[in-house]
């Protein structure tokens, strides 16, 4: 007998209790919302108003993050510019940030419309997945542009003449840089303390602030010293900001696309957690991946006492692993395979 759950509409504040079985502070807080909700289903006022707000929400957060992207688009085209008619290297390294950054958001803006659309027979988890296709492209960029920036900054810091650089307009364009990227930053902020998602592009953002803060001070330098190797040094400054944002990436990417066990989630806590529900004997062939950032999946055979068979007590049971799992450890999807302990001993394979 299996059960797919799928995530609960509300946490619960758990106590001193561990276990998550009848009689726990979790089954009675998941008894007082499952109460909640059928007497505002029943009603229709409060369902109602609640998806209006998350509505609302979604709505407010995809029109940041589209005047966000037009911000940033605007300042990295003429950055590229700037770094060509300068020959500023730390612009140019600023504008290949900002291109990552322009990807990023993009793919946060894409985020909140494709997860509104439902799962369906060729998509059975939705279109979450894309956001992970979407960090690869963006983690790629990032290590080419990083390489490229190191290596003709040192190009330059070794070479006698390391080129004319325009202090001047350098300046000017990183300062507009700054102030574009300062405002993105206010206009993402009211978002980033309730979405993870917008959290991420409030960081990306806060990534170009920096970056634009070095190539200002380069600049400085330049034009108070005539010091122009400043501008490879400031881009070096800038890759060392890129590289590990870019390996930090790859590696989520890896670990989603591979279905590794999530570095959020303890296995060996999840099993003791099953185990502790009454008439669960054993739990076995334990799974635990990501379709994307924080969207974890779970599947597991539990044995199960025969009495709860005879009882008939397998719905509750699956309600309350499922509940469990959710508010203890934010699984949406969970999958559990009940079964007798003579049907488990016949399993030739059993992982952990």
């Amino acid at each position: 007998m299996t059960n797919d759950s799928g995530a609960h509409e509300h946490a619960h504040e758990h106590g001193g209790a561990s276990g998550c079985g009848p009689g726990s502070a979790h089954a009675e807080a998941a008894a007082r919302d499952e109460a909640a909700r059928a007497a505002a289903d029943g009603s229709g006022r409060t369902s109602g108003a609640g998806g209006h707000g998350h509505s609302h929400g979604s709505g407010a957060n995809r029109s940041r993050l589209t005047i966000a992207i037009a911000i940033v688009a605007t300042v990295f085209v003429v950055e590229v510019f700037g770094a060509v008619f300068t020959g500023s290297l730390s612009l140019f390294a600023d504008a290949g940030h900002m291109l990552s950054d322009l990807i990023g958001l993009i793919i946060a803006l894409i985020a909140t419309i494709v997860a509104a659309r439902p799962a369906n027979d060729r998509h059975s988890y939705g279109y979450q997945r894309a956001e992970v296709f979407g960090a690869l492209a963006n983690s790629l960029i990032l290590i080419v542009v990083a390489v490229f920036v190191t290596f003709e900054a040192v190009t330059r810091l070794i070479s006698s003449e390391p080129g004319e650089v325009r202090g001047g307009l350098m300046l000017i364009i990183a300062c507009i840089g700054l102030v574009a990227n300062f405002a993105s930053l206010m206009i993402l902020r009211g978002g980033a303390k309730s979405s993870i998602n917008m959290r991420g592009a409030y960081l990306e953002v806060l990534g170009d602030l920096l970056g634009s803060i070095a190539v200002i001070l380069a600049a400085v330098v330049i034009l108070t010293t005539g010091f122009e190797k400043a501008d490879a040094i400031a881009s070096l400054l800038i890759a060392a900001m890129i590289v590990p944002r870019a390996i930090s990436l790859l590696r989520d990417v890896v670990s989603v696309l591979s279905q590794s066990t999530p570095s959020a989630m303890d296995v060996q806590e999840i099993r003791t957690h099953i185990l502790e529900e009454p008439g669960v004997v054993d739990v076995h062939d334990v799974h635990v991946w990501a379709i994307t950032s924080g969207q974890y999946v779970f599947s597991a055979h539990v044995v199960v006492a025969r009495e709860v068979f005879e009882r008939g007590e397998t719905g509750p049971l699956l309600d309350s692993l499922g509940s469990c799992l959710t508010a203890h450890f934010d699984v949406e999807h969970s999958t559990f395979q009940l079964e007798p302990a003579e049907h488990a001993r016949h399993e030739d394979q059993q992982h952990l």
